[in-house]
């Protein structure tokens, strides 16, 4: 498998730790989300976890048990939690998760996702093995990630060899994970976006830096190698386009979602057209709302003058 002959050779990098500046960034900031669910998480799972670039972050105290899934033997074995928390670890592909049927308060996912083929299939599977009322916290690349790298490489290829090939994984759209959660059964949906703007001295050194992420393409149909030629006018054409007086500048996409299993006693949305104030008169709303706010304030100004 490509995507696991990667992440291997990623592990196995004497130096992996200088290309975690990315997804642990990411990693902080989701994990910052799971602080938010105000309730006892006794099972949890991370799938696709890397080097644990969420697990150092969850607390003891916030989760009971929580289990580790990659398909990197290597990154697993480097996967550390914090100090307290009581972890498993699971050798296993995020399409052919087994978890028990109702056995997880909340499934969480950094990074790992847009690595899935069957991201539909990946989907239902964790939303039957979420309780009731159980959550999916996640995030990975969005559509946008490296347009830089993509369009200076297409330019390139175009001048030089007459078309273009796929050098670059193909990402998710923003539209599309919300009606992919909600066809698999997920409710009371949230999905926002970042984008993380990194620096480089040049095209080469963001390559091989993707290369360090295990982030490089490992699509079937890429081509095997990059003539010098092409990469060279890509180079160049990238300086060009999307330069800085230190170097080039990369656009990382960042999609962030959370989803719940639908429950009894979860909120409904009302039924359509059962609404009493028309949108069109929104405006009104809120005008009338701050003059009063105002006329309040006036009248205690007036009190606390006298």
């Amino acid at each position: 498998m490509q995507k696991n002959y990667k992440k291997e050779r990623a592990a196995i990098n004497p130096n992996v730790e200088l290309y975690d500046y990315l997804k642990e960034e990411v990693g902080f900031r989701l994990a910052d989300r799971i602080f938010d669910i105000k309730r006892e998480i006794k099972c949890a799972a991370d799938i696709g976890c890397n080097r644990g670039f969420l697990s150092k972050h969850v607390l003891a105290e916030s989760v009971g048990h929580l289990t580790l899934c990659d398909t990197s033997p290597t990154m697993l074995a480097q996967a550390q939690g914090t100090p307290g928390l009581n972890m498993t670890k699971l050798e296993v592909d995020e399409e052919q998760l087994e978890f028990e049927e109702s056995s997880l308060d909340l499934v969480i996912s950094s990074l790992s996702l847009h690595w899935v083929n069957d991201l539909p299939g990946c989907f239902t599977k964790v939303i039957k093995s979420l309780k009731p009322d159980g959550v999916f916290i996640g995030s990975l690349f969005g559509g946008d990630t490296l347009y830089e790298l993509r369009g200076a490489l297409q330019l390139a290829e175009l001048e030089r060899q007459g078309g273009i090939a796929p050098h670059i994984s193909p990402f998710t759209q923003i539209r599309d994970i919300g009606a992919l959660l909600n066809r698999a059964g997920f409710t009371m949906l949230t999905i926002d976006t970042d984008e993380i703007v990194v620096g480089y001295p040049s095209m080469y050194e963001l390559m091989w830096d993707l290369k360090g992420m295990a982030e490089n393409n490992a699509a079937f149909n890429r081509p095997a190698h990059i003539s010098r030629d092409t990469l060279m006018a890509a180079s160049a054409i990238y300086k060009e386009l999307y330069g800085k007086d230190d170097g080039v500048a990369a656009t990382f996409q960042i999609i962030y979602f959370v989803g719940w299993k639908p429950a009894p006693h979860q909120p409904k949305p009302l039924q359509r057209g059962s609404g009493e104030v028309s949108l069109k008169d929104l405006g009104k709303i809120i005008e009338s709302g701050s003059t009063k706010m105002k006329d309040k304030i006036d009248k205690k100004d007036t009190i606390e003058t006298k």
